[in-house]
């Protein structure tokens, strides 16, 4: 504000794919399926997120970066949009694509909902689709085979 500068924020919603933080589920996941070891399962699987793979982000950025002289801030110097894949995917779901591209099947022990995590996540993307175009392309079993392929080969198993 005080030298007039726009600023546009980005909200991310569940970002997976190669490189991805050890302490996300995707990671988590195929670790454990590696191992033979049981996967923690909240809710009782009753959860979904809005799995985003990171191609899909990279391609808004850029989308965003390439639009940014033309975003419209009328009465305000900020934006903030939310950048997903726009689907929920049920927590069980994103397991068995996990389980289907690592082969094997997952151990799950279920436990009750943690304090403060939440039942959905949900990236409305409209915002950011009428200013760039972006439409997430890579479907979860997709995005999870990549993810899968990338960790078997850093990891060698």
């Amino acid at each position: 504000k005080l030298y007039g500068l726009k600023a546009v924020g980005l909200r991310y919603f569940s970002v997976y794919g190669p490189w991805g933080r050890p302490d996300m589920a995707p990671m988590l996941f195929a670790n454990a399926i590696s191992k033979g070891e049981p996967i923690k399962v909240f809710n009782n699987g009753n959860l979904s997120r809005d799995f985003t793979y990171i191609d899909d982000i990279i391609n808004g950025i850029t989308a965003l970066i390439e639009q940014f002289d033309t975003i419209n801030l009328t009465d305000k110097k900020y934006k903030i949009y939310n950048i997903g894949n726009n689907t929920p995917v049920k927590l069980l779901d994103f397991i068995q694509a996990v389980e289907g591209a690592c082969n094997k099947k997952a151990q799950l022990d279920f436990y009750p909902m943690q304090d403060g995590d939440v039942y959905q996540t949900f990236a409305d993307i409209e915002d950011l689709k009428a200013v760039t175009g972006y439409i997430p392309k890579v479907k979860i079993n997709e995005g999870i085979q990549e993810f899968v392929n990338w960790y078997k080969a850093y990891f060698k198993k």
